[in-house]
């Protein structure tokens, strides 16, 4: 299983980089202004130059891709219950997530920033969870059909 685990997180890796880019490309688009900005205002102030910023984010957001990546192996330890399963992997990318995003201005540093970014996050884990948990049930269930109809 570490095996496992060591080869999708370096998989994750550049899934990581390639999402936050894309990410950049959105914020970008709905800024408006035809330039591209790929980190926050104040990360840049931290930092002192974009460059500086940018490299930052970059090994972040592969840092965070490959803990995304490396925690999917959770979804296939069998003796654990899909419960058990599930806060195990919230866990995980939430203690890889919520620093990094603190850490690269992703949310507000307040207490009010906080608790919006989790509270956003929480709602798009709940909504993935759930359209990932009714395909997988619905696959099961029409494998458990062709079962039924050779029997």
């Amino acid at each position: 299983m570490m095996k496992k685990a060591i080869l999708r997180g370096l998989l994750g890796l550049p899934l990581g980089l390639a999402m936050v880019h894309v990410i950049a490309l959105f914020v970008s688009m709905a800024i408006g202004d035809g330039g591209f900005h790929p980190v926050t205002g104040p990360l840049v102030d931290e930092f002192g130059s974009e460059f500086n910023a940018v490299l930052f984010q970059t090994i972040l957001s592969g840092i965070l891709g490959v803990s995304f990546a490396a925690a999917s192996t959770i979804w296939e330890v069998e003796s654990w219950g899909i419960a058990k399963q599930t806060g195990i992997y919230f866990l995980v990318i939430s203690v890889t997530l919520l620093p990094i995003a603190y850490f690269t201005h992703w949310m507000e540093r307040s207490v009010i920033g906080f608790i919006i970014y989790f509270g956003i996050f929480i709602g798009i884990f709940v909504l993935v969870w759930t359209i990932q948990y009714l395909a997988m049930r619905n696959k099961i269930s029409r494998i458990n059909d062709r079962v039924k109809e050779k029997s």
